[in-house]
Parts: C-alpha cells; sequence; structure tokens
C-alpha cells in the first residue's frame, strides 16, 4: 500500500508500509499587513497519523479572496493590522482544532464512500477508435465485497469495449461539484457475474437504484468490476495536495461504516429545522464564530460541515465525543454537544 495523505477535504496524512511524509506545507496563507496590501506567509508543520488540515472552497468559479478581505480599503492602517491579526487567529484555530478531529480510518472513508455511491465515470478502451480510452457515465452498485456492478446493455459502447478487453476504471467524486474533495478510482477488470450470483447481484444493485426496471431486459446482463487497485487523491487545486492507493486484498478486508447510512436523513432534518444548533455546535467545537454551517455528512466519529465565515466558505470536520454506535446514539450525541455549546460555562 502507497498511501501519502488521507483522503477527505481534510487533509490527513496516515503511516505507510512503505513510506511516510514527515512534514508538509500550508501554501501561501494570505494576510492583510500594516498597509493594508496583500502579503504571502508559508507556515511549515509536521504532521503525524492524526494530522489534519481544513481545506477552504467557493461556490463560484473565481478563486474566493481571503477572510482577510473583509477588512476594508478605507480602514485605517491600524484597523488592517488589526484584522490581519485576527484572520492568523482564525487560520491557527481551525488549523489547531482539525489536526486533532478524529476521522475515519483512510480506507475504511473510501470504501464507505465507494459503497454508498451511485454513479461515476467508467473509462474503457475504445473499440472503434484504437488505442484511445473512452468515458462513460454509468449507474453502479456494490456488492458485499466492495466491487463495483454495473447493469449494461449489450448495445451500449462501454459494453462491447468491455467485452472485448476487459481492463477499466471507474472514477467516483464524493461531491462532484467540489474538485478538492474526495475522488476514488477503481482499476480494475470487468468480467460477468456468474449466473448463481444473479439473483443477489440484482438484489444489491436495485438497492441502490430501485427504478432500475430495465435490469430485466434480455438485451442487460450484470458485470462486476474486479479491483486491482483502488486509488485516492483529494486537495486537487489547494495547498494540500493527497493521494494514496490500495491493493485488492487491502480493500477487502475494510469495513464500511456503519453509522454514514443515516447521513441523509439526520443531515436533512438538521439542516432543515435546527440550522442555529448546528451553527452553535460548530462554534463550540472549532471557538470560530462562523456565520453559518450546513451539515454534509456523518459517520461514526463524527459529521463534516460547510461553514461560513466573513464571506469565505470551507469544510470542517466536528469530532463526536465518543463513538456512535447505532442511529440512536447519534441522537444522543448531537444532545450532548448541543448542551454543552449551550452551558453557561462555554
Amino acid at each position: 500500500m502507497k498511501t501519502l495523505v488521507a483522503p477527505s477535504s481534510l487533509r490527513c496524512s496516515i503511516s505507510s508500509t512503505t513510506s511516510r511524509i514527515h512534514d508538509f506545507e500550508i501554501d501561501r496563507l494570505s494576510f492583510i499587513t500594516k498597509n493594508g496590501r496583500i502579503s504571502s506567509s508559508t507556515s511549515l508543520i509536521s504532521h503525524s497519523k492524526s494530522s489534519y488540515i481544513f481545506s477552504a472552497t467557493s461556490t463560484s468559479r473565481r478563486r474566493p479572496p481571503p477572510i482577510s478581505a473583509m477588512a476594508s480599503s478605507t480602514q485605517a492602517p491600524s484597523q488592517s493590522a488589526s484584522s490581519g491579526d485576527a484572520t492568523a487567529d482564525v487560520f491557527q484555530l481551525i488549523k489547531a482544532h482539525q489536526e486533532k478531529a478524529a476521522r475515519l480510518p483512510p480506507i475504511e472513508e473510501v470504501k464507505t464512500i465507494l459503497h454508498h455511491g451511485m454513479r461515476g465515470v467508467l473509462s474503457t478502451f475504445s473499440q472503434k477508435h484504437d488505442g484511445y480510452p473512452s468515458g462513460s457515465m454509468v449507474d453502479f452498485a456494490c456488492d458485499a465485497y466492495g466491487s463495483p456492478i454495473l447493469a449494461v446493455s449489450s448495445l451500449a459502447v462501454h459494453t462491447k469495449d468491455l467485452l472485448a478487453n476487459s481492463k477499466c476504471s471507474l472514477l467516483v467524486a464524493k461531491d462532484p461539484e467540489d474538485r478538492t474533495d474526495l475522488v476514488i478510482t477503481v482499476h480494475g477488470d470487468a468480467v460477468s457475474v456468474p449466473k448463481e450470483d444473479t439473483d443477489i447481484i440484482r438484489t444489491a444493485y436495485l438497492a441502490r437504484h430501485p427504478d432500475a426496471f430495465w435490469v430485466d431486459f434480455g438485451d442487460f446482463q450484470f458485470l462486476r468490476i474486479e479491483p486491482k487497485v483502488v486509488r485516492f487523491v483529494s486537495g486537487v487545486a489547494t495547498a494540500l495536495l493527497g493521494s494514496g492507493e490500495f491493493t485488492t486484498e487491502e480493500f477487502r478486508a475494510a469495513k464500511v461504516d456503519p453509522i454514514y447510512q443515516f447521513s441523509k436523513p439526520v443531515t436533512s432534518h438538521m439542516n432543515k429545522d435546527h440550522s442555529d444548533d448546528t451553527k452553535l455546535m460548530v462554534q463550540h467545537s472549532t471557538s470560530v464564530p462562523v456565520d453559518f454551517a450546513h451539515m454534509l455528512d456523518m459517520d461514526s466519529l463524527g459529521f463534516n460541515v460547510k461553514a461560513g465565515y466573513q464571506g469565505r466558505s470551507f469544510k470542517l470536520r466536528i469530532p463526536f465525543p465518543r463513538r456512535a454506535e447505532n442511529r440512536k446514539d447519534v441522537k444522543t450525541l448531537i444532545v450532548e454537544m448541543l448542551q454543552a455549546a449551550k452551558s453557561p460555562v462555554s
């Protein structure tokens, strides 16, 4: 296994049997100087198995201004300096918090995201255009071992490609709208599902795609992508570019997090009915006075949010006080966190 940095928009580093990166740079954080001009500071931090850092994102195509851009150009030099100091303090608070925030092991996160994925980009060797790759957007599900399952028509170009050359890859993005978030690529061989396994595979596929009635059409069949290497990358277009890969054996042995399956109902409820409570928990956990916090997903060790501060948005990891054992326990933990955030002592 070759792993440099853990997958997630909240970068992490993990130990490897083959190599370990001991240092990385937080590249060019921008601050306001006394005269109101933007300057850059490079901060070097060492990291270990539990190291992480946040990554900032934006909904616009343009790169968003640094948080320090909240300082007005009409401010007096002393005001700008104070604003710059405040900006540095915010970055330090976030960095210190994210370094300690509990997360799933990288391989477990990768397998969990892939298990709950539904759609990806399938790359095959084109039969029509010899020597060139071909790409298709496809739906998929995973079998009990985490291998992607495809339901393909004999009329489809990618099916013809795979029957001629089984080598392929499937790319799955955790958040297709955020290029800095986790992206997984499964490299493997697409093989036909044996007849005796068809019923089990059909059930697994329809559990993920209940409206896929066409899987029973005569020209459709199930193919399983048997992984050779599972690779991940995160932090594209940020100061921290992380990547790593796992072998077939490592990937098959990894577990799917049991709490992630509750992400959609829990986060939908929190964002609809308790958005202020989420913001309060994030403020209490990070000590950063965020303007908003939108819950994204969760697992046994915590939840992820997209938060905003002075016009800048970024993703943060918020750890639970302890591991969640089931859905009811998730509610208990959230209530505990909210009570702590509302405590007069806090």
